[in-house]
């Protein structure tokens, strides 16, 4: 089986050490991938991938898109969306969205990844719950109630997190957390974003 990925170097280095069984190709140049004809598989990881036109190509392809949903889009079926963030990629079940094909699970077998089918909803389940969480956490900041360190300990101590939210919004990034954000509030005003988080995204 050859699958190629477009992603940056540390994405790369993680997929190939899915499964030695693998013919991988990885890229981080867009004509590279688009132009690569005989792969069973496609990936593209970037944060745009959303974006991307796949009308040429007819085997299974996984896109990074958390935030825009494959109904707002002209992709076909043989597209579906995954939750590509950082630190969810590397979980051994992965989040997926669109028209599973018995070609798209025979990739996910190969690759040794367990996966459960959502609705075709922004945000997923995990980066939805995952992104108010954060919020929050900025709210609290927002209030002076404690510091990004003290919420973090609170938080893996009294919830048994793995990780504080400051240190989540690390791994992920803020603008990916905002993205999400600013995407749910337009239909629940629960997700609307903190203007600390706001300020601090808009000032990389």
């Amino acid at each position: 089986m050859k699958i190629i990925i477009l992603c940056n170097e540390e994405f790369g280095a993680y997929m190939k050490s899915l499964s030695t069984s693998i013919d991988w190709i990885t890229t981080n140049h867009i004509d590279e991938w688009n132009n690569f004809s005989n792969a069973d598989g496609y990936f593209n990881l970037n944060e745009n991938a959303w974006d991307g036109n796949y009308t040429h190509i007819k085997k299974p392809v996984f896109i990074n898109a958390v935030s825009n949903t494959l109904k707002e889009s002209n992709h076909h079926e043989n597209v579906l969306r995954m939750n590509g963030w950082n630190g969810f990629i590397q979980r051994n079940l992965w989040e997926v969205a669109g028209t599973l094909s018995q070609q798209h699970i025979d990739i996910l077998n190969a690759i040794n990844k367990s996966f459960t089918i959502t609705p075709d909803e922004p945000g997923f389940i995990a980066p939805r719950i995952l992104s108010m969480i954060i919020n929050e956490a900025y709210f609290a900041k927002e209030q002076n109630v404690s510091t990004e360190t003290e919420i973090d300990i609170a938080m893996k101590l009294g919830t048994n997190y793995p990780k504080g939210p400051f240190e989540w919004k690390s791994e992920i990034g803020i603008s990916n957390i905002l993205s999400l954000l600013q995407k749910l509030s337009k239909s629940d005003t629960r997700y609307q974003p903190s203007m600390l988080l706001i300020n601090e995204a808009n000032s990389l």
